[in-house]
């Protein structure tokens, strides 16, 4: 840790933090909303680093508006009631070029001014309305629309998104804050983001989430700010609800001021000159709402004249001075006829509907995800149900749900197996967790993904056998089972398509070199759920052989720290399966069976000591430094917590850095830690 006192006054302490928040908004700001940043992720974190050093060392020159407050910490038990500073109102909707025509005849007798105004046309987005309150610049609370004249006070959650500025203006070059500014915007999650955060959830067998827009919406309204922090949610921003100041005139100019602060703007924003040009570009958007990366489901429309769309006044809850034109739905009706189940790499059984073949957004579609066996039985989804299905963009068509309403009663209600549809072996519910398993590591569904991580390099690092190869190996039927790697001959592999004799014979040398392997490799190496790298070291080192931890309780297990009742069962599970009994014994026949040797589990010069290894080490690989470290008895986990003894950090440390740093915990470098353990662990 830098003393910054040591080389200049307070002053001047106090100017370098605030050059700090400056340039670190700058750079949040070119790399979240304008996706160019102008520096590396490494001088990122350097400068944030820096600021945070200055801030630990001065607590109170800490401000709300610091890019270190951003991410919210206390978990909510409610949400405060926030009143709006004037209404945040809806929208009527148009449905067709005519809906567009009559309100805007409507609105023309209302005012004749209507009749030679311009017109702004912008996305309507499918996210969570949120309303921004600012003060001198400085973000201080952010609500959901709720009833449009009350919301709940989200802040803690907003301040979480990235594209969020804390304080306006974001650059050097930006006009100055007025003493109050509200804005409105929408919250939403990107297409890509949303798929990418499904598949995750699903490799966990995690509960698969059904929309983009719900996703977003129950992520800023979760009581704990670490869940709305581990989603992928984005910001654009599109109205000055109330000002101090007035700057702008126009819904146009709006937006360009929006911009100039800093806020998200969307870059689609056409003025348009007459309704009929209003009409023509809402159509040309149907065919072009799938070019951009989050769902819309219309447009909207304002007058681009203020002062005339606020005169026009109010109509119910709808602005008379703006409308919003709705595509036309993307849902449709079809007949389900199956349900059938996929088995994923990881074991995890996924429902997937089949359907009569319908035509949705000029595609045929004849297979939509279910998500989960949960949302069948929630929505009570029946094989033979008249089913809604939506498509959106390049996402894959789910089922939204059965129209009750058109059953005959000779639909039938669907039960999830009880066997794999792969292989036959009894699937595995997991207590917490929405998914089935099949846990049977010889399932043809998952071997081929099952072998290519038992040899992979994290593992027992197998080198010549890719995917490719692995694929090769099973469909030739030579691969039925991860031992069966071990009884692979010279012929076997010189009968493969592309073998010839120099590389069989470098794959044979290298399957036989992986029995020398530690323990812990070969016990990740099995695929256990829930046992990774950090599990299997603890394992091997608490138990030192596969015959000893095929025997362990679940009981046993859970009294291990770290070590939960998921990863016990899981464990215990994995053992009991007659299919894995069958791989255990053939690993044990052909001589794979490692154990660690009890002076390597006990050690001495670093026994009884927690590490955690972070960043980029000068002479030592991760996977190096972890071996140093548990040969002298020490013991490595993946995450800083009180019970952390030393943080090893290099180049790059991270996050696990700053959290070491706020916990005490000592901080090493690499010489450091050697001359630990040459002392014997004696800090």
């Amino acid at each position: 840790m830098i003393d910054y006192n040591y080389f200049m006054n307070e002053n001047e302490l106090k100017q370098r933090l605030e050059e700090l928040k400056s340039q670190i908004r700058e750079h949040n700001y070119r790399y979240h909303v304008l996706d160019s940043p102008i520096i590396s992720d490494a001088e990122y974190d350097r400068l944030l680093q820096e600021l945070r050093e200055i801030e630990r060392a001065h607590p109170e020159w800490v401000t709300p508006d610091s890019p270190t407050q951003r991410v919210g910490g206390a978990i909510s038990e409610r949400f405060e009631k926030v009143s709006h500073p004037g209404p945040i109102l809806s929208l009527a909707n148009a449905f067709d070029a005519d809906g567009l025509r009559a309100w805007h005849e409507r609105i023309s007798k209302l005012d004749e001014r209507v009749k030679g105004t311009s017109f702004v046309v912008e996305p309507k987005l499918d996210g969570l309305t949120v309303v921004l309150h600012y003060e001198n610049g400085l973000f201080i609370r952010g609500a959901t629309r709720g009833d449009g004249e009350v919301g709940e006070d989200i802040t803690v959650n907003l301040k979480t998104l990235n594209t969020l500025p804390l304080s306006i203006p974001v650059t050097r070059e930006g006009p100055s804050a007025p003493e109050r500014l509200v804005v409105r915007g929408e919250a939403f999650i990107n297409l890509d983001d949303f798929e990418k955060l499904n598949r995750q959830q699903e490799e966990k067998g995690e509960k698969i989430y059904q929309t983009p827009r719900n996703t977003a919406a129950g992520a800023l309204r979760n009581l704990d700010p670490a869940v709305t922090a581990a989603r992928p949610l984005r910001l654009f921003v599109y109205t000055i609800v109330d000002s101090s100041e007035a700057r702008t005139d126009s819904q146009s100019g709006s937006l360009m001021l929006l911009a100039d602060y800093g806020f998200p703007v969307s870059d689609i924003h056409i003025v348009c000159d007459s309704i009929e040009e209003v009409v023509e570009v809402c159509e040309s958007w149907i065919g072009k709402r799938h070019d951009l990366p989050y769902e819309i489901d219309g447009m909207v429309v304002k007058i681009n004249d203020l002062a005339l769309a606020d005169d026009l006044g109010v109509v119910g809850k709808d602005p008379r001075g703006a409308i919003a034109y709705k595509f036309p739905a993307e849902t449709v009706t079809t007949t389900l006829l199956d349900i059938g189940v996929n088995v994923g790499r990881t074991g995890v059984l996924t429902p997937y509907a089949i359907l009569a073949a319908v035509q949705i957004g000029g595609v045929t579609v004849q297979q939509a995800t279910l998500h989960n066996f949960d949302f069948i039985a929630e929505k009570d989804i029946r094989i033979g149900d008249k089913v809604m299905v939506k498509r959106a963009g390049d996402v894959i068509p789910y089922v939204e749900g059965p129209v009750v309403e058109a059953r005959t009663g000779s639909e039938e209600k669907f039960s999830p197996p009880a066997l794999c549809p792969s292989c036959q072996e009894p699937v595995t519910p997991v207590p917490g967790e929405v998914a089935l398993f099949c846990v049977n590591p010889a399932c043809p569904a998952q071997l081929v993904r099952n072998v290519e991580h038992f040899v992979s390099r994290s593992t027992l690092d197998i080198v010549g056998l890719g995917i490719k190869i692995v694929e090769q190996l099973v469909n030739e039927g030579l691969v039925n089972n991860v031992a069966d790697l071990y009884t692979l001959t010279l012929e076997d592999l010189l009968a493969l398509e592309g073998f010839a004799q120099k590389k069989a014979e470098n794959i044979l040398e290298s399957i036989e070199a992986s029995k020398q392997q530690p323990l812990s490799r070969l016990i990740y190496a099995l695929g256990i759920k829930g046992v990774g790298e950090v599990v299997s070291d603890q394992l091997a080192q608490e138990y030192r052989s596969l015959d000893r931890l095929q025997t362990v309780t679940r009981e046993e297990l859970e009294s291990l720290e770290g070590i939960g009742p998921n990863i016990a069962q899981a464990t215990v599970d994995w053992f009991s399966l007659p299919a894995n009994q069958k791989v255990r014994n053939q690993l044990k026949s052909v001589g794979m069976w490692p154990a660690a040797s009890k002076e390597q589990a006990t050690g001495t010069t670093l026994e009884g000591k927690t590490f955690v290894i972070t960043g980029t080490l000068e002479s030592f690989t991760r996977d190096e430094a972890k071996d140093y470290i548990q040969n002298l008895g020490g013991k490595v986990t993946s995450s800083v917590s009180s019970k952390t003894d030393y943080l090893v950090a290099g180049e790059n440390a991270g996050s696990k850095l700053q959290k070491a740093q706020d916990l005490g915990v000592e901080i090493l470098d690499e010489s450091a830690l050697r001359a630990l353990a040459e002392r014997g662990g004696n800090g």
